[in-house]
């Protein structure tokens, strides 16, 4: 990584993401897991002490040396075990049927070959454990999406390749997985075209 995306990118990414309100909804969108799960895009640690009880282990899939870094002081506070286990949500290190749960929190808008990760989290989640999410992506109205498309390539550019216009619900679905739970909304915390939300919970079907 260059000097922008591995001393600055990084800082404001956890800037953005650590925005007040958005614990509450990860702590929501984390609760339906249990058992050893596996993070993508586990970033700085964000979702640290917000999972719930039920979760007795997590192994964090981050590439950027940085957000692991200054996950260390999260991590160690942490009372459920946290190890990092992989660099690359696109191919993960680990057998088939390996975890009981998934959690993605405003990953899958930057994974270049996102189809490809969910295929991956598939293949290592058993067979009825659930992809837990809390993403942004594609408004459901025509106005923001139009905004959302014009600002699409500079959001790539300055933002580590995260886009605007991902369909979550649709890509889950494409990947194979079935929809337990969706909620779709604006947040209230970013401006309409960051701020279109999917938080719910995915099943891998048997």
């Amino acid at each position: 990584m260059g000097f922008y995306d591995d001393k600055i990118l990084r800082r404001l990414v956890e800037s953005a993401c650590s925005m007040p309100g958005l614990d509450k909804l990860r702590r929501r969108a984390a609760a339906p897991l249990s058992g050893a799960i596996i993070e993508v895009g586990f970033g700085s640690g964000l979702n640290v002490g917000l999972y719930p009880p039920a979760v007795t282990a997590v192994t964090a899939v981050e590439p950027a040396d940085l957000g692991w870094e200054r996950a260390q002081e999260r991590v160690a506070r942490s009372p459920i075990p946290i190890t990092r286990g992989g660099l690359d949500g696109q191919r993960l290190p680990f057998p088939d049927n390996t975890f009981d749960g998934a959690l993605s929190t405003f990953t899958l808008c930057t994974i270049p070959d996102a189809a490809a990760a969910l295929a991956e989290l598939r293949r290592v989640l058993k067979p009825g454990a659930r992809l837990a999410f809390l993403e942004h992506g594609l408004a459901p109205d025509r106005g923001v999406q139009r905004f959302q498309r014009l600002l699409d390539p500079i959001e790539r550019a300055v933002a580590g390749g995260c886009g605007l216009t991902r369909t979550i619900p649709e890509d889950l679905r494409a990947a194979g997985f079935e929809i337990d739970e969706l909620d779709q909304f604006y947040a209230r915390v970013t401006p309409k075209p960051w701020g279109a939300f999917s938080l719910g919970c995915a099943v891998n079907p048997a």
